[in-house]
């Protein structure tokens, strides 16, 4: 367990050093701890715990939307409901953030609180507008398709894309943590923003 009154968990590594070099580059305040849970299974499972965790005073998570959003809020709803914490229906474009006299929760749902996706599907509305890269490595990942020879998975597509673009850059193979403070990666872009200012709100 974490010593820090003020937690964020994460579903896995990559997560956890994405949201560490932003962190980094919009100087948010180095107040609370970035745990990464190693699997959503193990997040949602270690949710409670936390919760229950004497002196915790900020919880906050960082998940995938995957396949199916409105499934995944559902879980999380439930969660909260059943250590006495009740959360809206819907969370907005902004990210979820409750305080009461207790503890301040805080979630956010990779891409961005709307969309079906993940963390490489955030990652990829940070490649910059004017890149050349990106459309060939789309028609790339359409034409393997076409020919049935993708051994990923529809879902999984984001992924391939984004490590694809990755492998193509100045550093190949550079990990999307680092891909942001090598600036391969823009953080101007307007989710990005939104996630920096909810997780600045959240920790503040």
């Amino acid at each position: 367990m974490s010593k820090k009154t003020k937690q964020l968990l994460v579903e896995g590594n990559d997560d956890f050093h994405t949201i560490m070099a932003l962190s980094q580059k919009f100087k948010i305040n180095e107040n609370f701890d970035i745990v990464d849970c190693k699997g959503i299974d193990t997040l949602f499972a270690e949710l409670p715990v936390r919760l229950r965790q004497p002196g915790i005073d900020t919880l906050a998570i960082i998940v995938d939307a995957d396949t199916e959003i409105n499934n995944r809020w559902s879980t999380i709803k439930s969660i909260f409901f059943k250590s006495g914490i009740v959360i809206p229906d819907e969370i907005n474009a902004g990210g979820l953030i409750v305080k009461s006299e207790d503890i301040t929760i805080g979630v956010w749902i990779m891409p961005n609180n709307k969309l079906n996706g993940m963390l490489e599907d955030f990652i990829s509305f940070l490649i910059p507008k004017e890149d050349e890269l990106l459309p060939i490595a789309q028609q790339t990942l359409e034409t393997i398709e076409s020919r049935t020879l993708n051994k990923y998975i529809t879902s999984h597509k984001s992924k391939a894309l984004i490590h694809s673009w990755l492998a193509w850059q100045e550093s190949p193979g550079t990990p999307m943590g680092q891909a942001i403070t090598k600036k391969f990666l823009t953080t101007d872009e307007a989710t990005c923003q939104k996630l920096m200012g909810w997780l600045q709100t959240v920790f503040q």
